[in-house]
């Protein structure tokens, strides 16, 4: 409804409620004339007489009336909306759409939701667990956990955990194919490569301001980091991980660090992110800070200790 329609309506509401143009006028804080051009005019364009006028009163016609009708069982649903948004800011309700990175999501995310669920029993979830890059935004989600730089403005973000990158190999490899004493060394080395590595096929390692960039040709590679990880515990060869993902590995033995003195590419962030509004829904809210409040301290490193290479350079 165009605003001069609902200026007309309501005009026509307060005449009926109040049973004149002048009180009409008052409580609309408009001049009685104004208030009958506006009535004058609805019925103009309705095609149908709507009141009666005359120099005592003013009655609505039956078609005034049904009309009048339909006006506050507008009002009723404007007002039953009004309360349903303001109950939606205030407590959490409904369904939250959530996107999450497959891997990082099955071993960090997954076992921690039910402590969410059990948190707030008003709330749904939709979890869609993906490497592919989802638009918030357009795809309808109310939050997602993101890997890596963050490039989209349009999102509030809240940094979790601080991530970064090692290789690390299972004993039995190194047992077999030696320790590599240098970055130039791994050319010569079985290296899975994992293929939605920005950099693949090469590794970038850093160490006291000198940098090294290793282009290797793995005997296996793959777009499943899983997949990768599944073959480096198996002995196939030395594997580029993050932290998160090999912290339980390293931590038994199954895995031991290579070039333990080498960074390997920068810092990264596990971030939680929600689209950039106004008004945000108590359900987004307060999973963001459920979240965060789960990683006060990363779950890899309460479950097991991997140092950060970082924070010693």
């Amino acid at each position: 409804m165009g605003s001069a329609n609902a200026d007309q309506a309501a005009a026509f509401q307060a005449v009926v409620e109040t049973g004149s143009f002048a009180l009409a006028g008052r409580r609309l804080g408009r001049d009685a004339s104004v208030v009958s051009r506006r009535v004058t005019a609805l019925e103009t364009r309705l095609g149908i007489r709507l009141l009666e006028r005359s120099t005592r009163r003013v009655t609505p016609t039956e078609a005034g009336l049904r009309y009048f009708a339909r006006l506050q069982t507008v009002a009723e649903l404007l007002r039953t909306a009004e309360e349903e948004a303001r109950a939606m800011a205030a407590l959490p309700s409904g369904l939250l759409r959530l996107a999450v990175p497959a891997t990082f999501g099955r071993m960090w995310v997954a076992g921690m939701l039910p402590d969410f669920l059990a948190r707030y029993p008003a709330l749904r979830l939709q979890v869609d667990y993906s490497d592919r890059y989802t638009d918030l935004v357009a795809e309808g989600y109310d939050a997602a956990i993101r890997l890596g730089a963050l490039k989209d403005s349009r999102l509030i973000v809240r940094r979790l955990a601080s991530s970064w990158r090692l290789l690390c190999a299972a004993p039995t490899y190194l047992d077999r194919c030696g320790h590599p004493r240098t970055p130039e060394d791994l050319t010569a080395h079985d290296c899975l490569c994992f293929t939605r590595l920005a950099t693949h096929p090469t590794w970038h390692l850093e160490r006291d301001g000198q940098s090294r960039a290793v282009r290797l040709v793995g005997r296996m590679e793959t777009d499943d980091a899983d997949a990768v990880l599944k073959a480096a515990l198996g002995g196939a060869g030395i594997v580029m991980a993050a932290n998160w993902q090999v912290s339980r590995e390293l931590a038994d033995g199954r895995l031991l660090r290579v070039l333990p003195d080498w960074n390997v590419g920068r810092e990264e962030g596990v971030s939680v992110v929600r689209p950039s509004t106004r008004h945000a829904a108590a359900k987004s809210r307060v999973f963001v800070e459920w979240l965060a409040e789960r990683f006060a301290v990363p779950p890899w490193q309460a479950e097991a200790s991997t140092p950060d290479p970082h924070s010693s350079r």
